[in-house]
């Protein structure tokens, strides 16, 4: 399911007593990160929920690679700052060998410089090192099964840039900051009216908005608004119920 931020509390959000009485296998999670601390508050975090095992720690970007090819994680959570290899370019090395590998960046850094880059190495998602350990339990569960996890921040910040490219790219003018609010709201599925409510503005206004940004981006409706999201990598999940931070 492909959808943008942002709606509230989801159906989707990590239930962990509904995972561990499911009677599926433990999602298998290799950790890369250079600060012992974080790796092992993470390995903490994960073995109070029976849905997860942790089967490999890496320092170094060169050693997440190999324990990868090694032992063959569901996924790997990895870090960008690391040394002997970053993140970014261990995240190129497995998704080059290994297509199907599932790496989830969990980083400081703000995703508006980071996040597009992790998208062409191959990641399948994007998460703060400051978010809620329950989003963070969702974001595995999602990237492991296949789908892709960006939280708001990492999904406006890679549509900011991508919009911005597509405007220089076809000779038009970028598209305004509330212009990109609509665009979010219209690719994650909401009516007209229902934009208007969360924005505070007329529904006319929200009309005026999408007639615009359909002229600027050279798309016709809302099925290309969707297509041109996804073709991008540009996807998420609802932001998950508010948890005390790892």
């Amino acid at each position: 399911m492909t959808s943008f931020p942002e709606r509230g509390p989801s159906s989707l959000s990590y239930n962990p007593g509904a995972s561990e009485s499911s009677g599926r296998k433990p999602i298998r999670v290799l950790i890369a990160d250079d600060h012992p601390l974080v790796r092992n508050g993470l390995r903490g975090c994960l073995a109070r929920h029976g849905r997860f095992l942790v089967v490999g720690e890496a320092a170094d970007g060169r050693e997440a690679v190999a324990r990868a090819k090694e032992l063959s994680p569901d996924l790997v959570l990895m870090d960008i700052d690391m040394p002997k290899l970053n993140g970014l370019s261990a995240t190129e090395i497995l998704h080059r060998d290994n297509p199907k590998m599932k790496i989830l960046i969990l980083s400081v850094h703000d995703p508006a410089q980071y996040v597009l880059p992790a998208i062409k190495a191959g990641a399948r998602g994007y998460l703060s090192k400051n978010a809620p350990t329950e989003e963070l339990l969702q974001a595995i569960e999602m990237v492991a099964a296949g789908e892709s996890y960006f939280n708001s921040d990492a999904s406006l910040a890679a549509l900011n840039q991508l919009t911005d490219r597509a405007g220089a790219k076809q000779g038009q003018r970028q598209i305004s900051p509330r212009e990109r609010e609509v665009l979010v709201a219209i690719t994650d599925g909401l009516l007209n009216k229902e934009i208007a409510s969360k924005l505070g503005v007329g529904t006319r206004t929200v009309e005026t908005h999408r007639e615009r940004i359909m002229r600027k981006l050279n798309l016709r409706g809302v099925a290309d608004l969707t297509r041109f999201a996804i073709a991008h990598g540009l996807v998420s999940l609802p932001k998950a119920p508010a948890a005390p931070p790892l």
